[in-house]
């Protein structure tokens, strides 16, 4: 059960509503989470802000990537709505069945390459408490990335650092669409609703 109920669409203010509309794009719903936020609509509105900042691609992270990469962050902060969220996105912008179900095991995977390998043991590194960031994956990270490219890990390394406390600490309801995937791709390695229902 959720700590705070989450505002129906109709109940949020009539610009914030159609602002946060900007999430059925990568997701399909407006996410509970952000439904939270909104009621208190600056929180919603600088939330939905950086969202679009963190995910804009301005270099080589594709949008897929991104997602995985949040994928990584939720699995090591154990934050089982962000993972629902982040394989269903990951999904939305055309990851494989095959990548999807490798997530998990992403270091053995041959469905990844030397970079992203790298990139998501940096995400795993620097969402463990405490921080596992060392110079060899920071070394390593730099192998493949630019500095522009590692300033958009980082930052959606950072951003789902946010949203696993708040998801998790709020015990937000998972939606159907998440639900279906994280069923579909994350089931097997042990994943479930749990108290996100």
């Amino acid at each position: 059960m959720p700590v705070v109920e989450p505002l129906e669409e109709e109940q949020m203010e009539d610009e914030l509503r159609e602002y946060v509309q900007f999430f059925k794009g990568p997701l399909g719903v407006v996410p509970n989470s952000v439904r939270t936020m909104s009621r208190r609509p600056h929180i919603a509105r600088a939330f939905t802000d950086l969202n679009i900042a963190v995910m804009r691609c301005d270099g080589s992270v594709t949008p897929e990537f991104k997602r995985l990469i949040g994928y990584v962050t939720s699995m090591v902060s154990g934050c089982r709505y962000c993972q629902a969220h982040t394989i269903l996105g990951s999904e939305r912008f055309g990851a494989s069945e095959a990548r999807l179900n490798d997530i998990f095991n992403y270091e053995a995977s041959t469905h990844f390459s030397d970079a992203e390998k790298a990139a998501l043991s940096f995400a795993f590194a620097a969402a463990e408490v405490p921080n596992g960031v060392t110079d060899e994956k920071a070394t390593k990270l730099r192998e493949y990335w630019s500095d522009d490219d590692i300033v958009e890990i980082m930052a959606v390394i950072a951003l789902f650092g946010y949203l696993n406390r708040w998801n998790d600490s709020m015990g937000s309801a998972l939606e159907d669409l998440p639900i279906e995937a994280g069923e579909k791709y994350l089931k097997q390695n042990g994943w479930e609703v749990g108290k996100h229902k």
